[in-house]
């Protein structure tokens, strides 16, 4: 790897002429600093982040907000996360990760600092009690999430309405009238989380639109709550042959009680999980699904960044649309495969 001292070697100056030439701290003669311009071109050296920093007097680094609460599947939140650090690292950044569950008080203390250049936010509440401390920052701020209110706002996400409604028609189409959502916790809802809303909202809209008679059943991240959830799903409906599961955290708890129920996927009953193609690809039976989209979007989520880092901060709302794979959990209801036609 070229380094400073490289490259001061071959213009024939001292390390800290090159540091002055690439901050633009000091004044250096034309002829010199167009040696060290020119020396390093030939030796393609790259100024490290600390140099790029002081010539544009920002940081290279992007906060990214992720408050790590017990009601979130950790495992799918890191993919964003790693999506993220990818991304950044490919356009030179360096990402500082706030995991504290602080509200605003923890994002108006890194903005304060000016230990950060941008701000990317996640697990974005529909009436996000941060959103209006972030629009008086003075820096440039990305949601991944969707709150109600996104005027002004810089936000990405998938479209988690058209992807309830994906869920629904699907099964419909496959002739299944009485279905059931597993979601997530109930402590999701409570806290008006947007994604959650966003598909229970197209979910239902769907199950109105198709004539589906469905429940819907928040469900805690244990294999009691899973079992105690699939006691409520039947028991409120023993017709059901079609299951959306919006639940990552117990997708194997859920297929493992089907089982024990003596229920046979997709003969007997039909699954569709909103989950990362490689959880859908996981078990004996690869599953229906609705892709998380968490590479699309960590990487559009740092491009955003970038943008407004780079001019006038000019909002914009990008939702990704549903992108269904259909696998081998879900096949045609077994009422309409026997119905006479």
């Amino acid at each position: 790897m070229v380094t400073i001292v490289d490259v001061a070697r071959a213009a024939g100056v001292a390390p800290s002429t090159v540091s002055y030439v690439i901050s633009g701290k000091r004044r250096i003669s034309t002829d010199t600093r167009n040696r060290v311009e020119q020396c390093i071109r030939d030796l393609g050296y790259h100024p490290n982040a600390g140099a790029r920093a002081l010539a544009s007097n920002r940081t290279n680094v992007v906060a990214l907000a992720v408050p790590l609460r017990a009601d979130l599947n950790l495992s799918v939140i890191m993919q964003f996360v790693s999506s993220v650090v990818t991304s950044a690292r490919e356009h030179d950044l360096d990402l500082l990760l706030l995991t504290k569950d602080d509200g605003p008080a923890e994002l108006r203390r890194v903005a304060s600092s000016a230990i950060a250049d941008a701000l990317i936010v996640m697990d974005v509440e529909s009436a996000d009690g941060r959103i209006p401390m972030l629009a008086t920052l003075d820096r440039p701020t990305v949601l991944i999430g969707l709150p109600e209110q996104p005027d002004g706002l810089s936000c990405v996400d998938l479209d988690f309405t058209a992807a309830g409604a994906t869920c629904v028609h699907h099964l419909a189409d496959l002739g299944h009238r009485d279905i059931a959502l597993v979601g997530p916790s109930p402590a999701v809802y409570r806290r008006g989380t947007s994604f959650a809303r966003r598909f229970r909202h197209g979910y239902d809209c769907a199950a109105v639109q198709r004539r589906i008679h469905t429940t819907a059943h928040p469900c805690g991240h244990s294999y009691d709550s899973a079992m105690a959830c699939l006691d409520q799903v039947f028991a409120e409906n023993p017709h059901v042959t079609g299951l959306v599961v919006h639940n990552e955290a117990v997708l194997p708890d859920i297929l493992a009680g089907l089982h024990a129920r003596g229920l046979r996927v997709p003969d007997d009953i039909s699954v569709v999980a909103v989950c990362p193609d490689n959880m859908a690809d996981l078990g004996a039976i690869p599953l229906t699904s609705v892709a998380i989209p968490a590479p699309e979007v960590g990487d559009l989520a740092v491009r955003m960044t970038i943008r407004q880092l780079s001019g006038p901060p000019a909002p914009e709302v990008r939702l990704l649309p549903p992108r269904l794979t259909v696998r081998r959990s879900t096949a045609v209801a077994p009422f309409a495969a026997a119905a006479p036609r």
